[in-house]
Parts: C-alpha cells; sequence; structure tokens
C-alpha cells in the first residue's frame, strides 16, 4: 500500500472516531446535573396566645361610699367621710385559646385572689357621738372569670366577667356592739377589661380595671354602749370597689 493510501486511511479513521464521540458528548451534556437542593430560610413561628399562664399583679383599690345618711335605729344623722380606697396585691392563673393564628379572636378563663390594705376611715359621729362601723373589713378578695378579646398578634384586648367572692376580720370595736355581726364573708360578682402586651413568647404585662360589687348593707340595728358612751353599727356598708392594677404573667 503507497504512503497516499495509508494517510488516506488514517484520515477517514479519525473522521469515525470523531462522529461517534461528538453525539455522545451531546448527549451528556443533556443529562440532569447532581446539585444539591437550594436551602430554604426556616419559617418563623406565628406568636399564639393559646397556652396556660400565671402571674402576679399589684394596683389600687377605690372604696365606694360617701356622705351622710340617716340611721335606721336611732334616726339620727350618721356623718362620715368619704370611702378610702387602699392597696391590692396577689397573683393569677389562667388560660387562653387562640381561635386563629396571628391576629383573632382569644377566649380563656382566669383566677385570681389579692390582699387589701385599706386606708383607716375619718372619725364617724351619729349626731356629735362617736359611732364606730363594726362590719367585717375588705381584707381580700377573689374572682374567677371568663375573657373574650381579640389579639393584634402580640397585643391583646380583652373584656372580662364573672365570679367575686372577698372576706376578711372583724374590728375591735365590734365586742361593743349588742346584735349579731354579718358574715365575714361576701360574694358577688366581678367585670371590667385590659390591655396586655407581649414581650416574648413567654413574659406578657398587662393593665386592667375591674370592678368588684358584693352588694350593700343597710338593715342592721345600731347598738348604744354606756361603757364607751358612743355607737356601734354595721350603717350603710357597701363593700364594692373598682380596681385598677397592672401584672405580669408568664406563659408555659
Amino acid at each position: 500500500m503507497s504512503r497516499s493510501n495509508r494517510a488516506a486511511l488514517r484520515g477517514i479513521a479519525a473522521a469515525c472516531a470523531l462522529a461517534c464521540v461528538l453525539p455522545l458528548s451531546a448527549h451528556a451534556a443533556d443529562l440532569p446535573r447532581r446539585q444539591a437542593p437550594p436551602v430554604l430560610a426556616p419559617a418563623l413561628p406565628v406568636f399564639t396566645w393559646t397556652g396556660l399562664y400565671a402571674g402576679l399583679n399589684a394596683g389600687y383599690g377605690f372604696r365606694d361610699g360617701s356622705g351622710s345618711y340617716t340611721d335606721p335605729t336611732f334616726g339620727g344623722t350618721v356623718s362620715r367621710s368619704s370611702g378610702k380606697g387602699g392597696f391590692a396585691g396577689g397573683g393569677q392563673i389562667g388560660y387562653n385559646l387562640q381561635l386563629t393564628p396571628g391576629s383573632g379572636f382569644v377566649v380563656g378563663v382566669e383566677t385570681d385572689i389579692q390582699g387589701m390594705a385599706s386606708a383607716k376611715a375619718n372619725a364617724t359621729y351619729l349626731g356629735t357621738t362617736p359611732y364606730y362601723n363594726v362590719a367585717p373589713r375588705l381584707d381580700y378578695f377573689g374572682t374567677v372569670r371568663g375573657r373574650v378579646g381579640y389579639a393584634f398578634d402580640r397585643v391583646l384586648i380583652y373584656g372580662t366577667g364573672g365570679f367575686a367572692y372577698a372576706g376578711g376580720s372583724t374590728p375591735s370595736s365590734a365586742s361593743y356592739y349588742s346584735y349579731t355581726l354579718p358574715s365575714t364573708s361576701r360574694t358577688g360578682y366581678a367585670f371590667g377589661g385590659g390591655i396586655e402586651y407581649a414581650f416574648t413568647n413567654q413574659i406578657s404585662v398587662k393593665l386592667e380595671a375591674l370592678r368588684v360589687d358584693l352588694g350593700k348593707r343597710y338593715a342592721d340595728p345600731t347598738s348604744y354602749s354606756t361603757t364607751t358612751a358612743a355607737y356601734y353599727g354595721v350603717g350603710k356598708t357597701d363593700p364594692s370597689f373598682t380596681v385598677v392594677r397592672a401584672g405580669v404573667n408568664y406563659r408555659f
């Protein structure tokens, strides 16, 4: 075979090899690439008011009652100063259920109990003779209430209402009272509203106003003690009050 023929055969072989390689390369380019899927940022959890919580509160109770009235037994005018309020503080525990995540209606139940330190009333007289009110003092109160509100994410505005109870001690001057003293415990109802803000998923603070109505008493007789030359009676007692308080809650 001549040298020119051998060169021609080598050219034909190279062309055939190239023709075979090109389709394989094109096919390989069409195959899917083996790459890791893109990493997506985790979705932030939606805040919810649902859950059990407990906390503390403190505020001021404004007592009702003022002016003068006619004594039911002796008929004279009992003059006294306006009703006095005082510090109130205690704790609460409750449960919330948020009906829709983010913003939406929230329902719940809460119970609380707190002590009260009422300021002492000014001197009271029946005519010009000293008059001592022997009605039981209001030393503590508690409530069991439902709550209904609307949450704007971490802000909750709510109304509340339910059962209220209270009790206290009898003043030392009651030993001069000639008749049966009223019970030291009282029951009634409470209602009000407030606003609560969650700083974190666990800690929230609230501001609340609550009206506590425990009924009125104005039927007990008045007695006179010759030993002390003074009158003793339950008088026109109104243990109802309004409390404005701030509180902090921890949600579990």
